[in-house]
């Protein structure tokens, strides 16, 4: 039976082992932050100071570097040599790219390339590349770089001009017998050309540095 006494004594011992175990948890708690202490330090001791070499890799060349800067400017900028006329075009569509994009750029499973002029400013704007694109080498670059999806980067330029060539003459752009090449591709005139500005007008866009007294 339970007396008073040994209640008082039992709670004075559960006291002691609580205070025991938590001095136990601080005194461990306490050596875990001098480790992790120390472990920061030594991290920042061994990490090179700047300028430091390390011997590895190499500067690239002229070619190395050639063979990245492909990217092409809306005034034709960077395009490269070769052709590609709206006929070659159409044949490698239908090998390379009418499964993502339908027979007629149609769309389906991917994006729609073809149609939708007249529908920007309407509830149910349709963006394709004849409707939306402002640049015609926009389109070429694009193709070049990601195109085909499954083998982005394996067309060659003058597969990505012919490509784009047919792109242009779905949209009703260029005609069938029309050749594009660094020459003539950014003569090509897009529907939307004037469709963006500079700089943009929309006040949600950009705004004034302000720290004090600034109006919403």
């Amino acid at each position: 039976m339970f007396t008073l006494e040994k209640i008082s004594r039992i709670a004075a011992l559960g006291a002691a082992v609580w205070v025991s175990g938590c001095g136990g948890i601080a005194a461990r708690s306490a050596q875990q932050g001098h480790d992790d202490a120390g472990a920061q330090a030594a991290a920042i001791a061994d990490m090179p100071a700047a300028g430091v070499q390390y011997g590895i890799g190499a500067t690239p060349g002229p070619a190395q570097v050639a063979a990245w800067n492909i990217d092409v400017q809306p005034d034709g900028r960077n395009l490269p040599a070769g052709s590609g006329s709206v006929a070659q075009g159409r044949t490698l569509y239908a090998q390379a790219c009418a499964s993502c994009h339908g027979q007629k750029g149609e769309g389906k499973p991917m994006d729609r390339l073809v149609g939708g002029k007249g529908t920007l400013n309407t509830a149910a704007p349709v963006k394709t590349v004849g409707s939306y694109w402002p640049y015609a080498t926009s389109v070429y670059d694009y193709i070049h770089r990601a195109m085909p999806f499954n083998a982005p980067g394996t067309l060659s330029p003058s597969e990505a001009y012919a490509a784009t060539a047919y792109l242009l003459y779905m949209n009703g752009i260029i005609p069938e017998n029309a050749v594009m090449d660094a020459r003539t591709l950014p003569q090509v005139q897009m529907p939307n050309r004037d469709g963006f500005v500079a700089p943009d007008p929309r006040p949600d866009v950009r705004n004034t540095a302000c720290m004090e007294g600034c109006a919403r």
